[in-house]
């Protein structure tokens, strides 16, 4: 395991940036979210690093505004115009250096947009306040590599996993470790926190050398709630979380020394889980299988969902061996004749809730919720005199969540006829609810006829 074992792809309702192979130096490619078909070789690129880039990711708050990290030691903070590239961009708007290694890891704090955190092969953190361009805090209680980071909901609090096999619970702002895990049962490689539920999950290799995943509680690092063996693969499992469905998607992904042999058919999987407080904690769902192997996954922000088509999660799958860029959508089968609103809870928007200053000082606020429903556009039937093209279009749009794969086990059968089941309820008292107005409208217009004789 190593850092170099990052997305390298992000993606936000208006761009999509992919890391690209450049010799003399890093370069990756931003184009417009709506841009589909081949790229010409030619495309402007951004390419101010001097070395190997090895991370990007959007500012969650300000979509024109992406930073990256390289093996020059620098981050660098780009502000990509609207429409995209029109020539090669060498230009940063901040050069931010600070760390005597290459620079592995990036993240932006999850409330308030001036604020990144930094991890280098120099085993330390930095805390980027951009409003002043400089690291106001530096963390060194890391004895190697820093493999990944997560904040919670707040981001007063920072999860670390690490090459020296331990997890990490920190206090965001002063690097305080608050609780630590020494695992060698589980050496973990991925760590995410899981919305306000107090718990983390890890994904990793148990001691017979088999993925596994591990869920914790945050408040007490000393043993995990469950661990759960996923297969005997090599390769990484990157997890996912959507707080709004509580459902957790494990990606895997090729290990990167066989990424470039063309037999090598790869992990394409993603899992998918239903994550709930009590036992058994990780229900799994069903599993999305491809044979072209991933090199990275970008995800979209929820603001930037298909509302009226019911896509609640959005991968964009990096495949090296292909040169594309695959998009693959999680959608809820059911007919969308109006906002479902138990799908689309109140979510994160676009506003920070806090400026960088008021974070460094001390207060904590969660992030300012938006509704989807005014994105809600219903979607358009593809009807019986559909052509084959349509119809086509329309299957590829995206990946039904429990009609992608047939079941093929007697739970996968008896969780298909209860979900079956669910939704016949669900559609009965929808019907059931249109009768009531219907008799409603039937005795107002009654009532005026009286009124008007």
């Amino acid at each position: 395991m190593n850092v170099h074992d990052n997305h390298f792809c992000a993606a936000n309702p208006k761009f999509l940036a992919v890391v690209t192979e450049s010799s003399g130096g890093g370069s990756f490619l931003v184009i417009p979210i709506y841009k589909t078909g081949r790229v010409d070789p030619h495309h402007p690129k951004v390419c101010g690093h001097q070395g190997s880039v090895l991370d990007i990711k959007w500012n969650p708050f300000r979509d024109n505004i992406l930073a990256s990290c390289s093996e020059d030691c620098t981050v660098r903070i780009w502000e990509i115009p609207d429409g995209g590239l029109r020539r090669n961009m060498t230009e940063a708007l901040l050069v931010l250096t600070g760390h005597s290694r290459k620079v592995g890891l990036i993240e932006w704090h999850p409330t308030c947009s001036e604020i990144l955190f930094s991890a280098g092969y120099d085993g330390k953190i930095l805390l980027w306040n951009l409003e002043e361009g400089k690291a106001v805090r530096v963390f060194d209680s890391h004895s190697d590599v820093v493999l990944c980071m997560s904040f919670n909901t707040d981001g007063s609090l920072l999860a670390t996993s690490c090459k020296d096999k331990k997890l990490r619970i920190m206090d965001a702002r002063s690097g305080r470790v608050l609780q630590e895990a020494d695992c060698k049962r589980h050496r973990v490689g991925r760590v995410v926190f899981l919305g306000n539920m107090k718990r983390v999950l890890t994904t990793g290799v148990s001691q017979w050398n088999t993925r596994q995943v591990a869920l914790w509680d945050q408040e007490d690092l000393s043993v995990p709630i469950t661990e759960e063996e996923i297969d005997g693969l090599s390769g990484l499992l990157f997890p996912f979380y959507d707080t709004d469905t509580h459902m957790l998607y494990l990606a895997g992904k090729a290990s990167a020394s066989l990424l470039h042999h063309t037999k090598y058919q790869g992990d394409g999987n993603i899992r998918y889980y239903e994550v709930s407080p009590e036992k058994p904690y990780l229900q799994y769902l069903m599993e999305f299988s491809s044979p072209a192997p991933q090199k990275g996954l970008g995800v979209m922000p929820k603001r930037g969902m298909n509302v009226g088509e019911c896509e609640v999660f959005r991968f964009y799958k990096l495949v090296t061996l292909k040169g594309l860029v695959e998009p693959i959508s999680m959608i809820v089968p059911r007919r969308a004749e109006k906002f479902q609103e138990d799908i689309y809870p109140m979510t994160t928007g676009a506003e920070a809730a806090l400026t960088g200053d008021q974070w460094l000082s001390g207060i904590n606020r969660g992030p300012v919720l938006i509704s989807l429903k005014e994105n809600y556009k219903r979607a358009n039937p593809i009807g019986p005199k559909a052509t084959k093209r349509e119809r086509r279009a329309a299957a590829m749009k995206g990946l039904d969540l429990l009609e992608n794969v047939s079941p093929k086990t007697d739970n996968e059968f008896l969780r298909m006829f209860y979900r079956q089941q669910d939704e016949l309820k669900r559609l009965q008292k929808e019907l059931s609810d249109k009768d009531e107005r219907i008799r409603q409208l039937e005795l107002e217009l009654h009532n005026l006829k009286n009124v008007t004789h």
